[in-house]
C-alpha cells in the first residue's frame, strides 16, 4: 500500500513541480531553498520574501502581452504596473520598479513612498505613476506637489464629481487624466454596481462636465476593473465589451483619449492543482480589444494592467513548527503551530482564503488528516481544509521528531491586514522577516529584515512604557 505523504501527492497531482523540489534528506525545497535549513538557523514562525520571483512574473507577463500584440499586430504600448497596497514595503516597489514595472497608488501616503524612492534615485521623474482610489484633498495636493517638483507622468483616476472639483481648485497646469468605469458586479455579489468609478451611461457627460469646468485636464485613458479578476467567464467577457464600446464612443469625440487601462486581478497559485492558462487570456483580451476597434473604426489603445497579488504574491511564505498534536475526540487531531493564522495569516480568517500548504519535512512517513490551529485564545484561529479538498492531510505526527509546515503564496495583502509590527490579537509577536535573493553569480542571499517582535515593544506601543 501506498500510505505515504509524497504518495498522497503523487498520485493527487502532476509532481514535481516548477518550484518545488527535494533536498537532503528528502526535506522540502522551494525555488531551490533548502526551508528546512531556514526554519534550523533562523528560527520559526519565519516569514520569507524570495526576491527574484516578484521580477519573474513581471517579465513573464510582459512577454505574454509581447507575444498576443506581435500574433495579432497590434500596433501599441502595453505597461505592467504595479499595485503598491498589495504590499507596501520598500524591497517590493524597488524590485518591481527595477524589473519595469510603473506604478499604481490608493492613498496620499502611498505618494510619500514615491517621494521617498525618487529621492534615492530608484524612481525617474518620468516613472508613470496612477492615481487610483477615492482622492480627498491631501491626495491631490500631493499630487500636485509631485508635479510641481518635476514628475511629469502622473495620471489622477477621476472617480466622482467631487473629485472633478477638487481638482479645479488645486490644479492649475495642464494634467492627463483619466476615468474610472464603475462596473457592474457580478450577480451573487451584495450589490450591483462597484462603489468605484462612473457608471457607464454617466462617462460621456461628466466628460462634457470636465470639459467645462476645467480645461487643464486632458482625457487619457479609460480604466477598468472587476473584482473577481481576469477570469474566463461570460461575466468578464461581458464588462469588457461593454467598456470597449464606451471607449469606441469617447475616441471619437476625444483624440486624447488612446489608453485603455484593464485592471488587475490575474490569479496566483493556490494549490498544487492550479491550472491557469494566462497567455490564452491575455491573446483573447488581444484579440477581442483590436477586433472591437476595428468593427468601430477608432485606433486601438495602448494597454495597461495593474497586478497586485500577481506581482508579489507567489514571492512571500510562511514557515511553522508544530508545537504538539491534541486529539480531542475520535476523530479530530489538532497540530499546534508556533504561531497564529489570524495574525500572520489574516486572510484565511477573514474571508476564508485558501493557501498553498505543504510539509516541509517527513514526506516519507504515513500521512494523516489533521486540523491546524494557532496560539491565540480564538477558537477561529484555525486552518482545516486545502483549496482541492475539505481536509488537511501531514505526515504523521511524533513527538521524537519535529514537524515542519510551509504556507506558499503569502506575499500580498497579509502583512498590512495583520498589522505589521504592531498589535496583533492576543499579543501573538510578529515572527522574523528574512528576504532571500540571489547575487550574480544564481547564489543564495539571505538579508534579515526585521526580528521577532519582542515584548517590550508592544509595552510600548500600548503605553506601558
Amino acid at each position: 500500500m501506498k500510505t505515504r505523504y509524497i504518495d498522497l501527492v503523487e498520485q493527487t497531482f502532476d509532481w514535481p513541480q516548477e518550484e518545488f523540489t527535494f533536498g537532503k534528506e528528502g526535506n522540502l525545497q522551494f525555488h531551490d531553498i533548502p526551508l528546512m535549513d531556514l526554519a534550523k538557523k533562523y528560527g520559526t514562525p519565519l516569514k520569507f520574501n524570495y526576491l527574484p520571483r516578484i521580477a519573474h512574473n513581471i517579465q513573464r507577463t510582459k512577454g505574454w502581452f509581447k507575444s498576443a500584440m506581435d500574433k495579432h499586430d497590434y500596433k501599441a504600448e502595453y505597461h505592467y504596473c504595479y499595485v503598491t497596497k498589495s504590499s507596501h514595503f520598500s524591497f517590493v516597489l524597488e524590485t518591481a520598479v527595477k524589473a519595469g514595472a510603473h506604478i499604481e497608488t490608493s492613498s496620499p501616503f502611498d505618494l510619500d513612498l514615491v517621494a521617498s524612492l525618487r529621492k534615492k534615485g530608484v524612481i525617474s521623474d518620468n516613472q508613470r505613476i496612477i492615481c487610483n482610489g477615492f482622492k480627498e484633498e491631501e491626495y491631490i495636493e500631493k499630487i500636485n506637489g509631485l508635479v510641481q517638483g518635476g514628475m511629469n507622468n502622473i495620471l489622477p483616476i477621476l472617480d466622482n464629481d467631487f473629485e472633478l472639483e477638487l481638482f479645479g481648485k488645486h490644479i492649475e497646469q495642464p494634467m492627463e487624466v483619466g476615468i474610472r468605469i464603475a462596473t457592474e458586479e457580478e450577480p451573487k455579489f451584495e450589490f450591483y454596481t462597484s462603489r468605484l468609478g462612473i457608471g457607464y451611461k454617466r462617462i460621456l457627460p461628466f466628460y462634457r462636465k470636465m470639459q467645462e469646468s476645467n480645461a487643464n485636464l486632458q482625457l487619457k485613458m479609460l480604466h477598468f476593473f472587476v473584482n473577481t479578476g481576469i477570469r474566463d467567464t461570460a461575466y468578464y467577457w461581458n464588462e469588457l465589451s461593454k467598456t470597449l464600446k464606451v471607449y469606441c464612443e469617447m475616441k471619437r469625440i476625444c483624440p486624447t483619449l488612446d489608453s485603455l487601462n484593464i485592471g488587475g486581478g490575474f490569479p496566483i497559485k493556490n494549490s498544487l492543482g492550479f491550472d491557469y492558462d494566462y497567455y490564452y487570456m491575455i491573446d483573447a483580451i488581444i484579440e477581442l480589444i483590436k477586433n472591437v476597434c476595428v468593427e468601430e473604426g477608432v485606433d486601438i489603445p495602448h494597454i495597461y494592467t495593474e497586478f497586485g497579488s500577481f506581482t508579489v504574491g507567489e514571492s512571500g511564505g510562511m514557515i511553522y513548527q508544530v508545537l504538539y498534536q491534541k486529539q480531542q475526540n475520535d476523530r479530530e487531531k489538532w497540530n499546534m503551530i508556533d504561531s497564529s493564522f489570524m495574525t500572520t495569516l489574516p486572510d484565511s480568517w477573514a474571508i476564508n482564503k485558501r493557501f498553498m500548504m505543504l510539509p516541509v519535512n517527513g514526506w516519507e512517513k504515513p500521512y494523516e488528516r489533521v486540523f491546524l490551529g494557532g496560539l491565540t485564545c480564538d477558537s477561529d484561529d484555525y486552518y482545516n481544509s486545502e483549496q482541492h479538498v475539505n481536509a488537511i492531510y501531514l505526515p504523521v505526527y511524533s513527538k521524537e521528531k519535529d514537524l515542519y509546515i510551509a504556507f506558499f503564496n503569502t506575499g500580498a495583502y497579509q502583512d498590512t491586514l495583520g498589522g505589521y509590527g504592531g498589535i496583533h490579537h492576543c499579543l501573538i509577536p510578529g515572527p522574523k522577516h528574512i528576504l532571500i535573493d540571489r547575487d550574480e553569480k544564481g547564489e543564495l542571499t539571505v538579508e534579515v529584515f526585521g526580528e521577532e517582535q519582542e515584548s517590550k515593544d508592544m509595552l510600548k506601543i500600548l503605553g506601558y512604557e
